[in-house]
């Protein structure tokens, strides 16, 4: 397949790294120092799940000179939603499936009003990634990911990626409800990120305490809370799930949410926690453990906004 990956960090870098040593024809959207190392060295991935290897520097940071794509992943962090749609249009052609994979519950709303829904398929992944060094993304945690229509059922499109992704080596599966499963990630990765960045505690400890435990197990339950008022076809187990997801994450791992608070990075606040309590107050739902941990977090990410702009 001709393939093109919109932000070529940890998701991006991981997946499309998988699909590149299987022969396929990947251009790794990217910029800056990542974009040069990628096209003098190629993209080196260091997976705790398939070892180290390299693929081919097919790199650009400019979309247009790729020409339309069959599948075009969209992995960047929520933040740059609004450059990125924007920058992907000249990837988008008529046949073209366009595949997010990020964190977030609204991300397949905001392509779809742009390319269309039939155009749109949603997913999510799970590991611990990031760009390590310009060049190099590294993959822990269960390196896995899910996918689906934007409605409920399985499509031919849909089966006919999922054979390009196992043949790929991916750690995938095809979902029928990928909508509810969207909503049981979001529910689980808004409340558990939400407290692990406030404390800046790594999970193994989070978990443990019985105070934090049942604040994280709040946070989860008012998110799914209010995907149930806006009518979101959420999984009987969803909490059951997430109080599952966080006791099996690894203990020494953080959030991140956390790890970029920590690093001083553009954090996702707003994608997560954020969108909780708009989304509530929307449909009048109370969100009081979101809106206590959304007033801790929120001067932390304006001093980093600031501290950027101003660099």
């Amino acid at each position: 397949m001709d393939i093109a990956v919109m932000g070529a960090g940890g998701v991006g870098g991981y997946f499309g790294g998988l699909l590149a040593r299987a022969g396929h024809n990947v251009t790794f959207i990217a910029r800056g120092a990542h974009l040069e190392a990628i096209r003098r060295n190629g993209l080196r991935v260091e997976s705790g799940n398939d070892g180290a290897f390299t693929v081919p520097g097919r790199a650009t940071d400019d979309p247009a000179s790729v020409g339309h794509q069959e599948l075009a992943l969209f992995t960047v962090k929520m933040y740059d939603n609004d450059d990125a749609i924007h920058a992907i249009g000249p990837l988008v052609g008529p046949n073209t499936i366009v595949l997010t994979l990020q964190n977030g519950i609204d991300n397949g709303d905001r392509l779809a009003d742009v390319f269309g829904p039939e155009r749109v398929m949603i997913g999510s992944a799970y590991l611990e990634g990031r760009i390590s060094e310009p060049g190099v993304v590294t993959q822990g945690g269960p390196g896995a990911a899910s996918f689906g229509e934007r409605t409920t059922g399985i499509t031919n499109r849909g089966q006919g990626l999922l054979g390009v992704f196992q043949g790929a080596g991916w750690r995938v599966e095809l979902l029928e409800n990928m909508t509810g499963m969207l909503w049981r990630k979001f529910a689980y990765l808004s409340g558990s990120a939400g407290v692990c960045a406030a404390s800046g505690c790594a999970y193994g400890e989070l978990r443990t305490v019985p105070e934090t435990r049942a604040a994280i197990r709040a946070a989860i339950a008012e998110a799914l809370a209010v995907g149930a008022a806006a009518g979101a076809p959420l999984e009987p187990d969803s909490l059951e799930w997430s109080m599952n997801a966080l006791d099996n994450f690894p203990a020494t791992g953080m959030a991140s949410l956390a790890k970029d608070f920590a690093e001083g990075r553009p954090v996702e606040l707003e994608g997560l926690t954020g969108t909780v309590i708009r989304m509530g107050r929307r449909h009048q739902v109370p969100t009081p453990v979101n809106d206590a941990l959304y007033a801790v977090l929120k001067p932390r990410a304006n001093r980093i906004a600031a501290q950027r702009s101003g660099a």
